[in-house]
C-alpha cells in the first residue's frame, strides 16, 4: 500500500484481557492484533500492545466482569469471549482513528 504522506500518526492503545499468564486463546488474540497493527501501520496508525489480567481488581473496576479473551481499544472493550480475526481487528483499528 502506498503511504499517503500522513504527517500525524493516529495512536490506538490495544489491550488483550485474559488470565495471567496468557492462555492459548489470549495469545491467539494478541497474535491477530499484532498482525492487524502491522497491516495498518502504513496508514499512519500506531499501536501500543498490552496484556491485562482479567482477575485484577483494577481491570474489573475499569472494564467490568469480562469473559476472556477480550480486546479493548483505547480503553473500550470491542470484542469479548471470542478470538477476532485479523481483518476484524484491522477494521476496528481504522474506526478508532476516524
Amino acid at each position: 500500500m502506498i503511504h499517503e504522506g500522513m504527517s500525524l500518526s493516529k495512536k490506538v492503545d490495544v489491550a488483550v484481557i485474559g488470565p495471567d499468564p496468557p492462555c492459548q486463546r489470549c495469545n491467539a488474540v494478541r497474535k491477530n492484533a499484532e498482525s492487524a497493527a502491522a497491516a495498518v501501520k502504513s496508514e499512519g496508525i500506531e499501536t501500543t500492545m498490552t496484556h491485562l489480567d482479567v482477575m485484577s481488581k483494577d481491570v474489573i473496576s475499569k472494564y467490568g466482569v469480562l469473559t476472556p479473551p477480550a480486546l479493548a481499544l483505547n480503553g473500550t472493550v470491542k470484542v469479548m469471549g471470542r478470538i477476532p480475526n485479523v481483518k476484524e481487528i484491522e477494521d476496528l483499528l481504522r474506526k478508532m482513528t476516524k
